[in-house]
């Protein structure tokens, strides 16, 4: 449990306990409790979002490396400060070393599935990773869960605070509208680690894979995404408020999964990879045990496709195989196509 968590735990209107007995079972200052944070000032969140861009095109950068860069953009920091600024903002530079992730002591790790494991279907593996936005009064963090095949954000959430709740919130989305991964890859923080979401994958029977520690490469795409993601949105524009971030990442997330095409994939974008990767020769290509929505059956009961795949986008697209005609009839909605598939008569 974090120390905000904590903080969070003690009563100070009518408590059972008194204060100071609350602090001393909690592990917690009890000067903490009384005393107001101090706001991040102006300068710091200036220097803040400076680091922040710095640590996405140098992530090996440490505290003395980036001080020395600040000093080049106009600000001469000592590196104390910059090691402060950079723990607020959960940065740590990449290299190897022990102990470069800490998560939560109780919490159970579990070890990296995806080395040497060839990745060629969507739904086969899914990743998370939270990322920090900054805004003019503080920051906000984001959390996304993305199909590693087809590079596709599955769902995001946007919180104020860096709990487990909103992580747990973006994944139940993605389960309920896109069936369930074979195998889900986080990193080793402590919002992934904690039973909430853990409990969550290993509800629906899913292997569960973690990054080594100080291994940014284990979950490089969700990583290139981040990148992406604030060089093409976020630093261009100044969010006024948390509607506004929300409103931003949303329309950039669709443009994302919907219209920037991929270099990777073809030049297709990460919309159309995964929903051709539904559908092998007119069967589902989810994993075994994901029950859809709803099904269409032909007169046998044999399973054809799916009735209606949850999507931002549709696409007009023909699958001929022999014997089958399909049709895709489109819906211009945020909620998806819905997919016609029958056999084609002689």
């Amino acid at each position: 449990m974090s120390r905000a968590e904590r903080h969070a735990l003690v009563e100070r209107e009518s408590p059972a306990l008194p204060v100071s007995q609350q602090c001393r079972l909690l592990a917690i200052s009890r000067s903490s409790i009384y005393r107001k944070p101090a706001e991040v000032s102006e300068e710091d969140r200036a220097i803040m979002a400076l680091i922040d861009r710095q640590y996405l095109a140098r992530p090996y950068y440490g505290s003395r490396r980036m001080a020395a860069w600040l000093a080049t953009q106009g600000y001469e920091v000592n590196r104390k400060r910059v090691q402060r600024l950079m723990r607020l903002m959960a940065l740590v530079a990449v290299y190897q070393r022990p102990n470069t992730s800490r998560p939560a002591v109780a919490h159970k790790t579990y070890p990296y599935l995806l080395g040497g494991l060839s990745i060629e279907r969507v739904n086969q593996v899914w990743c998370s990773d939270i990322t920090y936005i900054p805004m003019p009064k503080g920051f906000l963090y984001l959390v996304a869960i993305m199909d590693w095949h087809s590079r596709t954000v599955l769902a995001w959430r946007l919180s104020n605070t860096l709990g487990a709740d909103f992580c747990v919130e973006a994944l139940e989305e993605a389960l309920a509208r896109y069936g369930k991964p074979e195998i889900f890859n986080t990193d080793q923080g402590c919002q992934f680690t904690g039973a909430e979401f853990t409990g969550v994958l290993e509800h629906c029977g899913i292997a569960i894979s973690m990054d080594g520690k100080g291994r940014c490469m284990d979950n490089i795409f969700i990583e290139r995404l981040w990148r992406s993601l604030k060089y093409e949105e976020v630093y261009l524009h100044a969010y006024a408020g948390v509607a506004e971030a929300k409103a931003g990442i949303g329309t950039w997330l669709r443009f994302y999964n919907e219209e920037r095409q991929h270099q990777s994939l073809g030049y297709r974008t990460p919309r159309q990879i995964y929903e051709q990767g539904l559908w092998i020769c007119g069967r589902s290509a989810l994993p075994t045990g994901c029950a859809p929505a709803s099904r269409a059956c032909s007169e046998s009961g044999e399973i054809l496709a799916f009735a209606h795949i949850p999507t931002a986008t549709t696409i007009n697209t023909r699958i001929d195989q022999k014997g089958f005609e399909a049709r895709v009839t489109s819906a211009s909605t945020a909620i998806g196509a819905d997919i016609e598939i029958r056999r084609a008569t002689p």
